[in-house]
């Protein structure tokens, strides 16, 4: 708890056995945590075993495979459920350190932002981290894009360490949101919508083997995906269109 709030961390996991373990156990230690919840995407690993090993950690299996925004939305949905007040997700991967926990939980447990970010490219922190040169200048050039698109000012939009308050969680439609990578876009892009603010935290990254990432190939979809919810909205901004991620506002 903190300052009598909820706090619950989401795992999104897809073939993680090799480091939950590590992620759960410094999850914990951070001692603010009421609940984990690790939802299972159809792993072809021991990552649903190993979870279930582990004390106090509720864990749903997806059978089939729904993607990463499916999962996501799995993620929200037991959480809510759980009664949560704060949310963080993080991957299971190990890729983000869990040792920010305390510092997002603050910001939003004292009504600074509903939404915090654990951005990879304050501080420099990507490039350290092994993130592949690529990687870099195309997350560089899309976020330039999409903070022109949607009006914004952050570091990125690519990061998988994110927490939310629980009323951007009930007020979010999460339905429409794609199943695959560009879920994530879409939910921050949908909190700028509803005119929440949106906070970022530095946060060191780690690039391995076992740390999950997209090819090259689902890379160039993301951010075509990406740049096509910037349009979106930008459209729906200026009154020439409406869609199930923005709809009309009353003005």
């Amino acid at each position: 708890m903190y300052r009598d709030q909820k706090v619950v961390v989401v795992m999104p996991a897809y073939n993680a056995a090799k480091t939950l373990r590590q992620t759960y156990a410094e999850v914990r230690e951070q001692g603010l945590v009421d609940r984990i919840i690790l939802v299972d995407d159809g792993s072809r690993d021991e990552t649903a075993s190993i979870a279930r090993s582990l004390e106090g950690m509720q864990v749903h299996v997806h059978e089939v495979n729904k993607g990463y925004g499916g999962n996501q939305k799995t993620c929200y949905r037991l959480a809510l459920e759980a009664g949560a007040d704060i949310v963080i997700m993080i991957h299971p991967d190990y890729q983000y350190t869990p040792k920010l926990i305390p510092a997002m939980v603050s910001i939003i447990g004292n009504g600074l932002h509903p939404c915090v970010l654990g951005s990879r490219i304050l501080g420099g922190y990507a490039l350290q981290g092994g993130m592949p040169l690529w990687k870099y200048v195309a997350n560089r050039c899309l976020t330039l894009a999409e903070n022109i698109l949607l009006g914004a000012k952050l570091s990125e939009y690519h990061t998988g360490y994110r927490a939310f308050s629980r009323t951007i969680l009930e007020k979010l439609d999460l339905a429409h949101n794609s199943n695959d990578f560009v879920f994530d876009n879409q939910m921050l892009a949908q909190i700028l919508w509803h005119g929440f603010t949106i906070a970022e935290v530095s946060c060191p990254t780690k690039y391995f083997p076992e740390a999950s990432s997209i090819n090259l190939r689902r890379s160039i979809k993301y951010g075509c995906g990406c740049l096509a919810t910037g349009l979106s909205y930008r459209l729906g901004k200026m009154g020439l269109g409406s869609s199930g991620l923005f709809p009309a506002q009353n003005t």
